[in-house]
């Protein structure tokens, strides 16, 4: 009977671990159950499909390679606008010709193309032995002036006590007022020559005079050179004042009755379209320029005129009304999938396309760390834009959602950032 109940409790006991085994057994453990559930998720994840990456993770030594650089979404006129083209001018009361008013060998220059010089400066000297003669003569007559006075009164001493002749005292004052005029114009021929009269000596003759600018501003060209020969007709040097640059546009016919005074130019050089620049209509021609059939239009130049000079080619726009738009850099944008992308910098981090313990990711969160402690780097955003009309380099733009006011922009090297999104989903491992 001992037997049986032994057998009874051994029963028992198997009986209650197979219960707790069963109800310790879990979905979602690792066994295959067989449920309807379990199949449909293993089913839901073959076929779940990744989601496009939008933001590239670029190094400081990857940017500066590619020569990726950055910019703003700006506001352009470039809707309502006629293009023309054009060329800078500088007017001719801005030009001015270094020359000498008295012939003469150039002895020393002291400027060249391209040199900035003032008003009153001094570009060149000249030497002639002329120049020691009228100063010679003008030393001269200053002692005949004086003999002269002194026998203009001598003759009134005698006139006036009936001793001298009439004539004789006319003779002198003649003589004297002669002597006068002689001396006067020299004088000024010696301040012409750079002299000042007043330092004329006979132990301070000077035999070469400076030639100076008459205007300020740029040394366009230089004629002469040490030995040579100038005079009057052949200018030693030619001075462009740049700053004084005016726009010449050539406008046709047709476009004519939508020009006004006032009304706003931007410009880029024909050979260098990456600067805009500014200009204002000033004056609108009344003639035919020519056989061209277009209308000349002068337009000064306003704010930054670093880089342009007189003659320059340039491409205008001319703005018809002040309505702008959202505009960036046409070489900012790129297509993908018929659509069209900027890329802005963020704060925003990759997106991970791996879990922890997938094969392929042996490196612990440390060791991540430091690799990015060690690797400095930036992130980009892939944002969505729909393109518009296009001009004088930049293109107007609608986002399709809004992005951060001042953001930064890429405005060269996009095409790099899109390529390294595509291949590596924006994230390095």
């Amino acid at each position: 009977m001992s037997f049986n109940i032994n057998i009874k409790i051994s029963a028992v006991i198997i009986l209650f671990m197979i219960l707790t085994a069963c109800h310790n057994h879990k979905e979602g453990d690792g066994h295959n159950h067989g449920t309807t559930e379990t199949k449909t998720e293993a089913k839901a994840e073959e076929h779940h499909e990744e989601v496009p990456a939008t933001i590239a993770s670029l190094t400081d030594e990857q940017i500066k390679t590619v020569g990726i650089t950055y910019g703003i979404v700006e506001m352009k006129e470039l809707t309502a606008t006629i293009k023309a083209n054009g060329n800078l001018k500088v007017p001719n009361n801005n030009k001015g010709n270094v020359t000498s008013l008295y012939g003469g060998v150039v002895k020393s220059l002291n400027v060249q193309i391209g040199s900035f010089v003032r008003k009153g400066q001094v570009i060149a000297t000249i030497a002639n032995p002329q120049f020691i003669q009228l100063q010679e003569e003008y030393l001269t007559i200053a002692s005949k002036i004086t003999f002269a006075e002194q026998e203009l009164a001598r003759q009134k001493e005698l006139n006036e006590g009936n001793a001298g002749a009439k004539k004789n005292l006319q003779s002198a004052d003649a003589e004297l007022k002669t002597l006068r005029t002689r001396r006067a114009s020299l004088q000024q021929q010696i301040q012409l020559m750079g002299i000042n009269p007043n330092n004329v000596s006979n132990t301070n003759l000077q035999s070469a005079l400076v030639v100076t600018s008459p205007i300020g501003g740029t040394v366009s060209n230089v004629f002469a050179k040490i030995g040579s020969y100038v005079d009057v007709s052949s200018p030693v040097a030619e001075i462009v004042d740049n700053g004084s640059l005016h726009l010449d546009l050539n406008i046709f016919e047709k476009d004519l009755p939508m020009l006004r005074v006032g009304q706003t130019i931007h410009f880029t050089l024909t050979n260098n379209p990456a600067t805009e620049y500014d200009a204002v209509v000033y004056s609108i021609g009344t003639a035919f320029e020519s056989d061209s059939k277009t209308i000349p239009v002068h337009c000064n130049v306003k704010g930054n005129k670093t880089g342009l000079i007189d003659g320059m080619n340039i491409t205008a726009i001319v703005s018809l009304n002040n309505v702008t738009t959202p505009a960036v850099p046409t070489d900012a944008i790129v297509e993908a999938d018929g659509k069209f992308y900027i890329f802005i910098v963020t704060n925003k981090a990759p997106e991970e396309h791996h879990k922890e313990g997938e094969e392929g990711h042996d490196h612990s969160e440390a060791e991540k760390e430091k690799e990015a402690d060690q690797k400095k780097h930036t992130n980009f955003e892939k944002i969505e834009v729909v393109k518009g009309v296009s001009n004088m380099g930049y293109t107007s733009v609608t986002f399709v959602n809004e992005i951060p006011k001042d953001a930064k922009i890429v405005t060269k090297g996009a095409f790099f950032i899109n390529a390294k999104l595509s291949n590596t989903g924006g994230h390095e491992h």
